[in-house]
């Protein structure tokens, strides 16, 4: 009976084994602020387990390029700037993260995520803090789950090998996106976003006359686009540039400022 129990400790989890482990204080003072990779465990609760970001000030100054080149496109194109004022809004909310995803596909940007780092008991000791700030941080965290779909788009956008012309019409036809809530010229905007696959098509079909793959490939990868959600993306690269203002906020500023 002794053996039987002492198998069955053996069959659990590694990672149940790891949580044991760190429930001590020792453990806890000595990986004190020590980054830690992602478990390999293939166990359900991975996909569930929060992440942040490897390299933050490098993902994150990284990420804010992009999004400013992102914005500088949207403020650029004459057929953005001919809508009425609350379509403009309606589209920028509903469309940036979509457009961002494409603007880091297009400049390459790639990244790595970790375990959030945690404090240690001797610091909430210090600080009297008792981890209240440190749970509230890593429960905002995105879940590996999410970041996967962002690193599962950007590698088919990758492998596609798409070009810079196919990147502008992607965006035209995110951008303008007539099935957005409350657009006072939604047909417009279809037309808009007709206009950009036409041109999609035709360039597609005359720069790899060969892949008649091609186009759908595209489209199919565009779709993913769909699984990832806004906060994710605000969460993972922004919120700690941010704080907490509000990032609808922030992009409209950026659009309208001279």
């Amino acid at each position: 009976m002794a053996f039987s129990s002492h198998s069955a400790l053996q069959r659990k989890c590694h990672c149940e084994n790891d949580k044991m482990n760190q429930g001590s204080i020792l453990y806890h003072i000595l990986n004190h602020k020590r980054h830690q990779h992602l478990p390999t465990c293939s166990c359900k609760h991975e996909s569930k387990q929060k992440v942040a970001l490897g390299s933050p000030y490098v993902a994150c100054k990284a990420a804010s390029e992009v999004l400013l080149k992102t914005v500088n496109f949207i403020k650029n194109l004459p057929s953005f700037r001919g809508l009425l004022k609350p379509d403009q809004l309606l589209l920028l909310e509903n469309c940036w993260a979509a457009l961002f995803m494409l603007g880091l596909a297009q400049e390459g940007v790639d990244f790595e995520v970790i375990e959030p780092s945690k404090t240690s008991i001797l610091e909430e000791i210090l600080t009297n803090q008792k981890g209240k700030c440190t749970d509230e941080k890593t429960s905002s965290e995105p879940s590996a789950a999410e970041v996967q779909k962002v690193k599962s788009f950007l590698t088919k956008c990758w492998s596609i090998d798409i070009s810079s012309k196919e990147y502008v019409y992607l965006k035209g036809i995110v951008l303008f996106s007539p099935d957005v809530s409350g657009l006072h010229s939604p047909q417009y905007i279809l037309y808009l976003q007709q206009e950009a696959q036409r041109a999609l098509t035709e360039y597609t079909n005359s720069a790899h006359p060969r892949d008649i793959s091609r186009f759908s490939q595209i489209l199919l990868a565009l779709t993913s686009l769909k699984s990832i959600n806004a906060p994710v993306i605000t969460q993972l690269f922004f919120r700690p540039l941010i704080g907490n203002v509000q990032m609808n906020a922030l992009l409209v500023e950026m659009l309208y400022m001279s």
